[in-house]
């Protein structure tokens, strides 16, 4: 994950009176919040709203002629005062897992550590559908059908990996989420003091979008595990022995097709995954998720639309990476949250981020258009005002 390495925040909030006294936001401040907060109240009210932003997102803050931003230059991350045109060393390069992190740290990073390896595979995923066309054609021929089964078998095989690791990912997810939104800390204390776990939210975050990329574009992934799962049916009829049965049973194939089957399999996966949790831990407060995901998309959305903010990239990446997490941010607020992402109480600039989308090559984005399409919750509520619709059709 060469990009995600980057994610680290650094939040120095000073005392109540400070804010006061000052009458502005004090210049050391990473923080996020809406341009017209200028009384102490309202910056108060922001700074409890700050999260961190995941991977190698940059933190930006605006108040009067102070910015403090979080920039990518070398590897490291850096806070620049536009006042004093100085740049100063903001937190390392990588964040390393304190004591109390340690335990749900080194279970996380075991499944991380086999994430480049399943994207790796699903990239040269190839398929078998010269030889499944070909079974198919001439279904008389004994040699013809071996073949395809024989080509397919292995190829299953590869899938169940995919989905066995969605399930690895999924249990991860939910013990970050743990660690990341229990009692007594707030989010954003928590995102202060283990910022280790938060990278690896990033990482997790960043490797669903993109392997939900790589699945949308190869059509093969379906076609062979339907021909599988018809060619596994006529053999149990014909009481014909079947190789790879012991390996997906019938009912790990019934998961796995439905799985397969969605637009955004991972993503899915993940916001299950979330909603499970909010709903089994009602003693937090909701908010604890849904205000860190819309800050993280409000962020995402102002630095990818400000030419100012977009030129301190130091490659096409960062963009990437940048436009996968807001895509995946929203379709995780709008499965959490009671009314969505998309209604006009929503806390996402729903118009602003899907512009975002539309103004980078469509080659590039049409992967995470459909997310938003396919995978959120509350799209096609009545809530949701027209001009969104017709901008996602």
């Amino acid at each position: 994950m060469d990009n995600v390495h980057l994610f680290c925040t650094l939040l120095l909030i000073h005392t109540l009176s400070t804010v006061f006294r000052a009458g502005v936001p004090n210049p050391w401040v990473m923080a996020c919040w809406e341009p017209d907060c200028t009384t102490g109240e309202q910056y108060v009210e922001a700074v409890v709203k700050i999260c961190s932003l995941v991977g190698n997102l940059l933190k930006w803050v605006c108040q009067s002629s102070i910015m403090v931003c979080a920039m990518v230059t070398t590897g490291r991350f850096s806070v620049f005062d536009r006042r004093t045109r100085t740049e100063s060393p903001a937190l390392a390069e990588d964040a390393q897992p304190t004591e109390s992190e340690k335990e749900i740290y080194n279970q996380v990073n075991v499944v991380l550590k086999d994430a480049e390896g399943i994207l790796e595979d699903l990239q040269s995923y190839r398929g078998a559908g010269h030889e499944i066309r070909e079974a198919i054609q001439h279904p008389a021929d004994e040699k013809l059908q071996e073949k395809a089964w024989g080509a397919v078998v292995p190829l299953v095989g590869k899938l169940k990996k995919f989905y066995e690791f969605s399930q690895r990912l999924e249990a991860a997810l939910r013990g970050l989420l743990g660690a990341l939104t229990s009692t007594p800390y707030s989010p954003t204390q928590h995102l202060e003091r283990e910022q280790a776990l938060a990278k690896q939210f990033a990482e997790i975050l960043h490797f669903t979008l993109r392997f939900d990329e790589l699945k949308m574009t190869n059509p093969a992934i379906q076609n062979d595990f339907s021909y599988y799962r018809r060619t596994l049916s006529r053999m149990r009829i014909n009481n014909v022995p079947a190789e790879g049965e012991n390996e997906v049973n019938n009912e790990l194939a019934n998961r796995m097709s439905l799985f397969y089957a969605e637009a955004t399999p991972m993503l899915k996966t993940l916001s299950d995954a979330t909603t499970k949790f909010v709903s089994e831990n009602k003693n937090l407060p909701i908010e604890n998720t849904t205000d860190c995901l819309s800050t993280m998309a409000s962020v995402c959305r102002v630095m990818l639309e400000t030419p100012e903010y977009r030129s301190r990239f130091t490659n096409e990446e960062t963009v990437s990476f940048c436009l996968r997490v807001m895509v995946g941010v929203i379709i995780l607020y709008d499965h959490v949250h009671p009314v969505g992402a998309f209604a006009k109480t929503s806390k996402i600039d729903m118009k602003g981020c899907i512009k975002v989308l539309k103004d980078q090559p469509p080659n590039s984005v049409e992967g995470l258009l459909n997310a938003l399409r396919y995978t959120t919750k509350h799209l096609n509520d009545e809530t949701t005002s027209k001009q969104i619709k017709s901008m996602l059709q």
